[in-house]
């Protein structure tokens, strides 16, 4: 059966679940309504903002107030009902007759849609409050919303030009990283066959060597020290020639070393994984596939490879991610990324932490648009393993996009 096919019966399940708690009388419709209730009340406590359409509404508000304060009370006797009659509670306790659940169930609703309209008359109205307030300000506000807001709009064209830095470099640098994986990968799993000459042997050794260096020496260094090495060693390279400062400096710019920097890191760690999710493969296939003629490299190539990135797909996917947030160190070699946007903006308003709050913000953004995007990729990918042929008890399978 497909993967495709055995995930129906889990979401199906999922919407079931989530269907019977929201229509069903069971026993959460107290405690957890209660926790939603207490946390209206506080909503409802706190200061009006200025297109709050309460506002001009109190008794309004009043009385969905002491709404909340009944449903804790219900709330309590029903807690203290259960803790005196706990041996006969499911018996005895008019809490437990189906018209009473029924009756609270709708209840809950009630305390649900009257949560909602505090949560968007207190929040949503106050940062559209915060919003309007910080768009038309000629200074930095003194609350905190307002100056973030206030420090987003201003440096909107900053941080739009350091958020698109970080994903150009870690989108090319994975891909980028992706290909060049793939060859060291193929020099990582080699092995020395016997109808190998000596110069055969002697390039799969040597490049079994060097993949293994590298992914060392990489993996064991911070990509921080990386992009100092790179960037400044490259550009003291060049410096010997009789290129001024100037021309270098348009030819290996501060963009184009973080890009090779996220590259090469990336190689090393996409390498890893290649590796691991072809090593995962049954040996059985390969040794199938050879007992049938081919050499090692047809075998690999047609037959274990298409299996091994199946099982990287996720180890690949997650390293966009990654490198969206690890690009944040390029900025020690000036970069322009969201990083380096967020330290500029720092530096003019001299708000470190409120800038690093919206850095933090867009970082999260990103990450969540390409942790969903990249599920999708792989569900599309998703391949299924079905038999072709067969020898000496083992099965040589082939991938079928689904």
């Amino acid at each position: 059966m497909s993967s495709s096919v055995s995930r129906e019966p889990a979401a199906a399940r999922r919407r079931r679940r989530l269907a019977s708690l929201l229509l069903d009388d069971h026993r959460y419709v107290l405690l957890g309504t209660a926790v939603v209730a207490f946390c209206g009340m506080l909503l409802s406590s706190s200061p009006r903002p200025a297109m709050s359409f309460l506002a001009h509404a109190f008794a309004v508000e009043v009385i969905l107030y002491y709404l909340l304060v009944a449903w804790l009370v219900i709330s309590a006797v029903a807690l203290v009902n259960k803790a005196v009659r706990w041996k006969d509670y499911a018996t005895t306790s008019p809490f437990v007759r189906s018209a009473v659940r029924r009756a609270l169930r709708i209840g809950s609703y009630v305390i649900w849609g009257i949560v909602l309209v505090l949560v968007v008359d207190r929040v949503v109205m106050g940062v559209a409050s915060a919003w309007a307030v910080a768009t038309t300000a000629s200074t930095r506000p003194e609350k905190s919303l307002e100056s973030i807001l206030y420090l987003l709009w201003q440096g909107r064209q900053t941080f739009v030009t350091g958020a698109v830095t970080t994903v150009e470099i870690a989108v090319f640098g994975t891909v980028i990283a992706f290909f060049l994986a793939l060859l060291l990968v193929f020099c990582r799993i080699q092995v020395p066959d016997r109808s190998d000459n000596d110069l055969v042997r002697f390039l799969k050794v040597t490049g079994l060597d060097f993949a293994k260096v590298y992914s060392t020496v990489v993996r064991g260094t911070p990509m921080m020290v990386q992009a100092g090495i790179i960037f400044y060693g490259i550009f003291g390279l060049m410096r010997l020639t009789t290129l001024s400062v100037t021309e270098i400096n348009a030819l290996w710019s501060p963009f184009l070393a973080g890009l090779v920097v996220v590259s090469l890191n990336s190689t090393a760690y996409m390498m890893e994984v290649l590796r691991g999710g072809i090593e995962s493969v049954d040996t059985g296939q390969m040794e199938a596939a050879r007992s049938l003629g081919l050499s090692q490299w047809q075998a690999m190539a047609r037959v274990v490879f298409p299996q091994g990135i199946k099982y990287a797909i996720p180890g690949l996917s997650n390293e966009l991610v990654i490198n969206i947030k690890d690009s944040s160190v390029l900025s020690v070699i000036g970069t322009f990324d969201l990083m380096f946007a967020s330290r500029t903006v720092a530096g003019i308003y001299y708000q470190n932490f409120q800038a690093n709050l919206i850095a933090a913000v867009v970082y999260l953004v990103l990450t969540m648009v390409a942790s969903a995007l990249l599920s999708r990729f792989a569900q599309h990918f998703n391949v299924k393993s079905v038999p072709v042929m067969g020898t000496a008890g083992h099965t040589i399978k082939a991938t079928v996009e689904e």
